[in-house]
C-alpha cells in the first residue's frame, strides 16, 4: 500500500515529461510562426514598394502631359491585375482625384504605403502636391497565419500527449525492475535474511544499488544474531544470580535462623545484587554509547601518570596473578578522563585473567602520524585464533570454554573499552601472535 502523501515517480516523470515537451514544441512552434510571419511581412512590404513605384512612374509620365483622365484610364488598367491593391490620389485642396479600391469588400488587415508628388502646371495654376495612398489587401495571408498558427498548437498538444502516454509507458517498463526488488525484499522475513537478492538480471544503474544492499543484509544479518546472542547472554548472566538469590532466600526462610545466620545470607544476597547492579549499568553505558553519546574531553597533561593510577588500582590483582606492569611512552591531548580510565581499568582486568604468572603486561603510549593516540596492552597468554579478534569486542563472546568468567566478570569488559573508543571518535583492535596479545584502542588526541 503506498504511505499517505507518498508520490508517483511513474507519474511525475510523466508529468513533467509532457510538460517539457510541451514547452519544447511550443518554443519551435512559436519560432516557425515567428519566421513564418516575418516572412509574409517582408513579402508585403517588398509588393507595396514595387506597386508603389509603379504608380509613380505612371503618375510621373501623364501627370506632365496634364491628361488626368487618361492617367485614370492608365490607373485602372494597372489595378485590374493587381485585386488585392487600393489607390487613393488626392489634391493638395482636399479633392479626390482617383479612387479604386480592392476587389474585397471586407478588408480587415491591410498594409499602407503614402507618398507625395509635386503637381505639375499642367494640372492647375495652384502649387501643392498630391498625395497618394496605396493598400495591399493581406486578408489571405491573415487568414493563412491563422491557421498555421491552429496548426501548430494542436501539432504541440498531439505531439504532447503522444510523448506524455510513451514516457508513462517508458517509465513504467523501466520501474518493472524496481517493483520485481520490492517483491523480492518483501518475501524477506528475521529466518531469511542470509537470501540474497539477485542482481544478474538487473539494470546496470540498479546492480549497485543489489550489492549495497546485500551487504547491508549482511549486517543485519549479523546484527540479529549478535542480538539473539545478546539476549540469550542477557537472560543467562540474569538467570544465575537471581536463581541463587531466590535459592537462598527461600533456604533461609524454610526454618528459624539465627542474627548471624541471616546476616552471612544478606551479605550473600549484597554481592549477588551488586553483581547485577554492576551488569545492569554496564548495559546502560552501551546502550547510550550505541544512541550516540560523546565524550566530555578536557585537557590532560599526562596520559603516563593516569595510566599509572590505574594500574595502582588494579596492584592487588596484579599481585594475586603474579603480573608486573611497564609501562612505556606518555602524550597529551584532550579526553574524557573518567571513561578513559573505565577503558583502561577493563583492558587491565581483562589482560590480568588470561596473562601467564610471573609475565610482564607492556603497556604503551604512541602518538600516530594521523594526530591521534594509539594505547595497546600487550600480555603473555594463550593465542587468539584469527577468526575471533573481530569479534573480541562484542557483548558477552566467549573465544571458546576455557576461558571461563569469575563472578565479577561478566563479559562486557572489552565492549565497554570500544564504547569508549567510540565516544571519543576512535577505534579499538585486537592482535595476536604465538603467545602474546595486543588489545587497545586508538583516538584522536583532539576529538571533534
Amino acid at each position: 500500500m503506498r504511505p499517505r502523501g507518498a508520490r508517483s515517480l511513474n507519474s511525475w516523470l510523466s508529468w513533467w515529461l509532457g510538460v517539457l515537451t510541451f514547452v519544447g514544441l511550443g518554443v519551435v512552434c512559436s519560432v516557425v510562426y515567428a519566421v513564418t510571419s516575418w516572412s509574409f511581412a517582408s513579402r508585403q512590404l517588398d509588393e507595396l514598394g514595387k506597386y508603389r513605384v509603379l504608380v509613380l512612374h505612371l503618375l510621373d509620365e501623364h501627370l506632365v502631359q496634364g491628361d488626368i483622365d487618361q492617367l485614370r484610364h492608365k490607373l485602372d488598367d494597372f489595378l485590374v491585375g493587381h485585386s488585392t491593391l487600393s489607390l487613393k490620389l488626392t489634391a493638395s485642396e482636399g479633392g479626390v482625384l482617383f479612387l479604386r479600391e480592392s476587389a474585397s469588400r471586407h478588408v480587415s488587415a491591410s498594409r499602407t504605403a503614402n507618398f507625395e508628388i509635386p503637381s505639375s502646371s499642367g494640372l492647375g495654376s495652384s502649387a501643392g502636391t498630391f498625395k497618394g495612398e496605396l493598400k495591399l489587401d493581406i486578408d489571405a495571408d491573415e487568414d493563412v497565419l491563422r491557421r498555421l498558427a491552429w496548426t501548430l498548437l494542436i501539432s504541440a498538444l498531439a505531439g504532447t500527449t503522444l510523448v506524455c502516454s510513451g514516457g508513462w509507458w517508458l517509465v513504467r517498463r523501466a520501474f518493472a525492475p524496481v517493483r520485481d526488488l520490492s517483491e523480492r525484499v518483501a518475501a524477506l522475513a528475521p529466518d531469511s535474511l542470509s537470501l540474497s537478492l539477485d542482481g544478474s538480471d538487473q539494470a546496470e544503474e540498479l546492480s549497485l544499488l543489489v550489492v549495497q544492499f546485500n551487504a547491508l543484509l549482511a549486517r543485519v544479518e549479523r546484527a540479529y544474531q549478535q542480538l539473539e546472542g545478546f539476549n540469550a547472554d542477557v537472560a543467562h548472566e540474569l538467570r544465575t544470580p537471581l536463581a541463587t538469590l531466590i535459592g537462598e532466600t527461600e533456604l533461609a526462610l524454610s526454618r528459624e535462623r539465627g542474627v548471624a545466620q541471616l546476616r552471612d545470607v544478606l551479605g550473600s544476597n549484597l554481592e549477588e545484587l551488586q553483581r547485577l547492579a554492576g551488569l545492569v549499568n554496564d548495559m546502560l553505558f552501551l546502550s547510550n554509547a550505541d544512541r550516540g553519546a560523546l565524550a566530555r574531553c578536557s585537557p590532560v597533561s599526562s596520559l603516563a601518570e593516569v595510566v599509572s593510577e590505574v594500574v595502582e588500582y588494579h596492584d592487588a590483582a596484579l599481585h594475586e596473578a603474579g603480573v608486573t606492569v611497564r609501562v612505556m611512552g606518555d602524550g597529551v591531548g584532550r579526553f574524557d578522563l573518567p571513561l578513559l580510565r573505565r577503558a583502561l581499568s577493563n583492558l587491565f582486568a581483562n589482560a590480568t585473567r588470561y596473562a601467564e604468572r610471573g609475565s610482564v603486561m607492556s603497556f604503551r603510549i604512541e602518538a600516530t602520524s594521523r594526530g591521534s593516540i594509539r594505547f595497546s596492552l600487550s600480555n603473555v597468554g594463550p593465542a587468539i585464533s584469527e577468526e575471533h579478534l573481530p569479534r573480541l569486542f562484542d557483548r558477552f563472546y566467549r573465544v571458546d570454554s576455557a576461558r571461563q568468567r569469575s563472578d565479577a566478570n561478566h563479559g562486557l569488559g572489552l565492549s565497554i573499552v570500544a564504547a569508549v573508543a567510540r565516544m571519543h571518535g576512535g577505534v579499538p583492535f585486537a592482535k595476536s601472535s604465538h603467545d602474546c596479545v595486543t588489545v587497545g584502542f586508538e583516538l584522536p588526541a583532539s576529538p571533534p
